[in-house]
């Protein structure tokens, strides 16, 4: 499925979660949807009426979200991770703190693959960052953004404004994660460089692209360096912040 993209220097962060997770199995109990959003089949944050799904905000000002980290990571690991932490905190009120003794968390492990749940689901909240497969501070922020309750970027409501889904190019057992969603867009434009993006040539059957920008189709998407501008001013807006 990923085409050109088989070299390291040209994969999204999209790109590289979708290697990670080639042959991921959901455990019993679960369902992924697009790639890498955990569903429950209690459950599905995709209609999250009155915002319920989000974060709490503090009396400061502040959205605290508190994390554990899998004693199994080794250090480059937590490295990795609390960079893709900082890549979001530092330009808005979204900080991810140790726990203590709070009852809603995110309990991030090695397990297989790269995925998270989306929004907060309350209590113990597994975010599955695999190492070494995972381990790119870009794919850590998109686990996370998905936990703060963002979808992929070409998942929008108003997608078909900017891009060209090519649908006869995907797998066909795929075609499902091209689905628009329900979004609410916060009235930002469209973010071709969001981390939150498909790659080009994601789920491609055939090596062609799946996904093309318009109207100009050379506009590169995707990429993993981390939160775009865009990217953070989302978490703003949608925090409030």
């Amino acid at each position: 499925w990923i085409g050109e993209y088989s070299e390291m220097d040209y994969m999204n962060a999209m790109d590289k979660i979708l290697q990670a997770n080639n042959r991921l199995r959901p455990p019993r109990g679960m369902s992924f949807r697009e790639g890498d959003i955990a569903n429950s089949y209690m459950r599905s944050a995709i209609t999250c009426p009155g915002n319920a799904c989000l974060w709490p905000k503090s009396v400061d000002g502040f959205v605290y979200v508190p994390y554990i980290v899998s004693p199994l990571y080794d250090n480059m690991d937590r490295i990795t991770i609390e960079t893709g932490m900082q890549d979001i905190s530092v330009d808005t009120c979204v900080k991810f703190v140790p726990r203590t003794h709070e009852g809603s968390f995110l309990d991030i492990q090695p397990r297989y693959g790269c995925w998270s749940y989306l929004g907060q689901t309350g209590g113990s909240q597994v975010l599955s960052l695999q190492s070494p497969g995972c381990m790119w501070s870009g794919v850590a922020s998109h686990e996370l953004m998905h936990a703060l309750g963002f979808v992929h970027e070409q998942s929008r409501s108003d997608r078909d404004h900017y891009v060209t889904i090519m649908w006869k190019n995907i797998l066909p057992d795929r075609i499902h994660n091209f689905q628009k969603q329900a979004t609410n867009n916060l009235n930002t434009a469209y973010d071709y460089s969001s981390v939150m993006h498909y790659g080009r040539y994601a789920f491609s059957g055939d090596g062609g692209p799946t996904i093309v920008p318009k109207p100009n189709p050379y506009i590169p998407i995707g990429q993993r360096d981390g939160p775009s501008l865009l990217d953070l001013h989302k978490i703003n807006t949608l925090y409030n912040c």
